[in-house]
């Protein structure tokens, strides 16, 4: 489908891609990995035309759509949420006009068999195709069912965007591009706006989206979840796999593994063979031999083996000293800001040698808890309190709010940094990849995961025995978040912590805080032991069909409703399958007699009436295909 052929991208004198080539079918979902800076984002660019390599060149069919998610972006303002999300329906009138021009234009063509005439009964098809997508549901629905699976509350879709943060309006944009139904997805990083419930929303819904997927992401889970081919950019190149990222580590492994192998097994023979030649050269009767194996050595293709990027991020977290057994309470505790509650009546104690997860939909009091915690924000009500010996260490989820942009980053460490371990800056610096003229940049021109890994540098000058880390993992590249994950696991102090990786929190933490609907819950247990009761509980909201048992109803009764209920679904279910198997039945019946018409049509055959009913059946037979594969999975 896109073909990226011989692509090169330099500046100046440093070629960020070199001759890179992959190619993108209808059927691929591509994890696109490497670290930061590797080029991940730029071929993205490349792709959707936004930027022009140095040289080589990107073929894409006409007509294709692509849905483009940046890093980055412009977000409209002076529409409500749903209004916003409705914008995009107003291209499937373009996609009518086009049906029509391109059925008239068949009305009055008479080379069946010629390649023009399939290219528009084909492209017709496409077009149709999208349409029926487009029609499977009222546009309000699908765009209320989209904003409700990234988060949105219903009471929310009536608030102006403006009222709304950046990451809440990237899941606009967002929604939009889901609610185009392009041919080719390209997210960069759409997970790091995205709490856990919204991410795994997404996973779901890029599975059974059927289009071709371009995904960067640092969520090693989303990667193994969605994508079914990896390709690496590394050091300029670009490495294909067709598994997705964790099978690629293996089969990366194995491969260097056998190169490795190969390359020494060939060294050991070629120093043997160059100690014969030297040991013979001069001897007469040997003659035939030497120059033999001379000429064997000069037609040897070499074994090479790829090249490896070894930089990485190596943190170890000074030992801390010892706090009382409780580190942190709160009894009946409200918080918020003037005008807005965020959640009240909550208990929470964290205990020495802890490490807690705080998780929920970001906007229910996370942040928040972490300011009251680090003694930045007062609470509205309530008991807060730090334990016995407590010294804090806080990295914020906003690192541009933390450091001095007009400081460099040497000097961001050299003002805090007291006694011996000033002699030693420029070795954590490069710890945290900082090295040569890294250290001179000013903070203000570093990129989100370069402040990201500046700022853990900076919490890491003191031995704090409390580390409270707001989205620590934003922005940083797999390999810097496996080594901060390592790092933290073998912290001897109390972690608490906020993130939506589940990759990043699975083995990590042992209590986890929900934050829900004005409420703080705990869940004693990992990330995992987490999901799955919230996937249960969820499960049984929809059977239920929001049915509510009275308080003082039996567990049995409630559970006689319940199975009454999933039984009442259950012949609904069945019911419908037989209805869609008829209908679908009558549909390809009457589409074969047209299809045999339409191959030999006579001189009375109305061909742009037979094409119009073609197309329009086709498009009712999608529509109910699709339903009766939804509802028999």
């Amino acid at each position: 489908m896109i073909s990226i052929d011989d692509v090169t991208v330099a500046y100046g004198g440093f070629v960020l891609l070199d001759k890179i080539n992959f190619h993108i079918s209808e059927t691929d979902k591509i994890g696109l990995v490497g670290r930061n800076g590797a080029g991940k984002s730029t071929v993205m660019k490349l792709i959707a035309g936004i930027q022009n390599p140095t040289s080589g060149h990107i073929d894409k069919p006409s007509g294709i759509t692509i849905g483009y998610l940046p890093q980055i972006m412009d977000h409209n303002k002076g529409r409500s949420v749903l209004e916003e999300a409705m914008t995009v329906f107003s291209e499937t009138s373009g996609l009518e006009k086009e049906i029509e021009t391109l059925t008239l234009q068949l009305g009055e063509r008479t080379d069946y068999e010629s390649p023009e005439y399939a290219s528009i009964i084909e492209r017709l098809s496409e077009l149709n195709d999208r349409l029926s997508i487009a029609h499977s549901e009222p546009p309000e629905v699908q765009a209320r069912k989209t904003l409700l699976g990234l988060g949105f509350k219903d009471d929310e879709l009536g608030r102006e965007t403006s009222t709304f943060s950046q990451g809440w309006n990237m899941r606009i944009e967002l929604a939009k591009i889901l609610l185009r139904q392009p041919d080719l997805l390209m997210l960069d990083e759409p997970t790091n706006h995205l709490d856990i419930e919204s991410i795994e929303w997404l996973e779901d819904y890029l599975k059974g989206r059927r289009c071709s997927l371009l995904l960067v992401s640092h969520d090693r889970k989303f990667l193994d979840n969605v994508t079914n081919r990896t390709v690496e950019i590394l050091l300029g190149h670009v490495h294909d796999y067709k598994v997705p990222y964790s099978k690629y580590l293996e089969l990366r492994a194995e491969r260097i593994t056998q190169q490795t192998a190969a390359y020494e097994n060939q060294q050991r023979m070629i120093q043997k063979t160059e100690e014969f030649i030297q040991a013979f050269r001069y001897k007469p009767t040997k003659s035939n031999q030497v120059q033999s194996r001379i000429k064997a050595l000069e037609k040897l293709e070499r074994v090479e083996i790829d090249e490896t990027d070894n930089v990485r991020l190596t943190v170890k977290f000074p030992p801390s000293t010892r706090t009382g057994d409780v580190v942190y309470k709160a009894t009946g505790l409200c918080a918020g800001y003037p005008g807005k509650v965020v959640f009240t009546n909550a208990d929470i104690e964290i205990k020495r040698g802890e490490k807690v997860a705080l998780v929920g939909r970001n906007g229910e009091g996370k942040t928040t808890l972490m300011r009251i915690i680090a003694g930045k924000l007062d609470p509205i009500g309530g008991e807060s309190r730090l334990g016995h010996n407590v010294d804090l260490g806080y990295f914020a989820q906003n690192q541009e709010d933390e450091l001095d942009k007009t400081e460099t980053v040497y000097g961001t460490l050299d003002r805090i940094a007291v006694g011996d371990i000033r002699t030693k800056l420029r070795d954590i610096l490069a710890q945290f990849l900082f090295r040569g003229e890294d250290i001179d940049k000013r903070v203000g021109v570093l990129s989100g995961g370069e402040r990201a890994r500046l700022g853990m540098a900076k919490l890491m000058l003191q031995s704090h025995n409390v580390l409270l880390l707001d989205e620590p993992t934003n922005h940083m590249d797999i390999k810097s978040k496996d080594i901060l994950k390592q790092a933290l696991q073998n912290y001897d102090g109390t972690l608490i912590v906020v993130s939506h990786d589940r990759d990043f929190l699975d083995s990590l933490v042992d209590k986890i805080y929900e934050f829900r609907d004005g409420a703080v819950k705990e869940h004693l247990g990992g990330i995992q032991d987490f999901l799955s009761r919230r996937r249960l509980e969820n499960l049984r909201e929809i059977e239920r069909k929001e049915a509510v048992c009275k308080p003082e109803a039996s567990k049995n009764e409630a559970a006689r409703l319940e199975m009454k209920e999933k039984s009442k679904l259950d012949r609904k279910k069945k019911n419908r399958i037989s209805y869609l198997e008829c209908e679908i039945e009558k549909l390809e019946a009457r589409m074969s007699e047209i299809e045999k018409v339409l191959s030999a049509p006579g001189p009375e055959v109305d061909i742009m009436e037979l094409t119009r009913e073609y197309l329009e059946r086709k498009r009712d037979l999608d529509a109910k295909t699709d339903e009766w594969g939804s509802l028999i999975e």
